[in-house]
């Protein structure tokens, strides 16, 4: 089982590729001579974001807000640049696990490889990326995950699936095209 560990990476960022309605997500990790590109759905980044703002929220509840947890990203730790290239997909995700490290004060973040059902028996082990972070840079890692997610294409306000530049056919419109002109 091949681990790509970084405690800690140099930088660790949600990416996609490609336009609203078409776009491939990664998660990738950089370190000195080193990087790791993951490929994941939107719902597992959205997923990811979610819940580690929440595992934060919760350690620095049970702290008695004594933990050292930024409650909102850190301006400083923004990261707005696009993946880094070569993009070359190291695996595809399959399930994700969140820790608190309370020695380290950190986040471990691990993305476990997509393996079929029938594979994991016999199989061999799936590869994992494992990352180290701030409870900081994990805030600030949510923050633009969150912002990526949202930039995909606008929700019809009537039945929130996705619109396209030409519009879709709404379901609570009888089948009526919508966001074109009307709706």
């Amino acid at each position: 089982m091949p681990v790509f560990d970084y405690d800690p990476p140099e930088r660790f960022v949600a990416g996609a590729v490609g336009q609203p309605g078409s776009r491939a997500f990664f998660l990738q990790a950089r370190a000195i001579g080193r990087l790791t590109t993951v490929a994941l759905e939107k719902f597992q980044v959205a997923a990811l974001a979610d819940r580690l703002d929440e595992l934060l929220d919760e350690v620095l509840r049970r702290s008695g807000g004594r933990a050292r947890i930024p409650v909102v990203a850190p301006a400083e730790l923004a990261d707005e640049g696009p993946l880094d290239l070569p993009m070359t997909e190291d695996f595809r995700v399959g399930t994700m696990t969140l820790g608190w490290d309370p020695e380290s004060s950190q986040v471990v973040i691990e993305a476990q490889e997509l393996t079929d059902d029938e594979d994991e028996i016999e199989g061999p082990d799936p590869a994992v990326l494992r990352v180290h972070i701030s409870a900081g840079e994990a805030r600030a890692f949510s923050k633009r995950a969150l912002q990526l997610v949202a930039a995909g294409r606008p929700a019809c306000p009537l039945c929130s699936q996705p619109v396209e530049a030409e519009g879709h056919i709404c379901v609570r419109l009888n089948g009526y095209r919508a966001g074109q002109g009307g709706v």
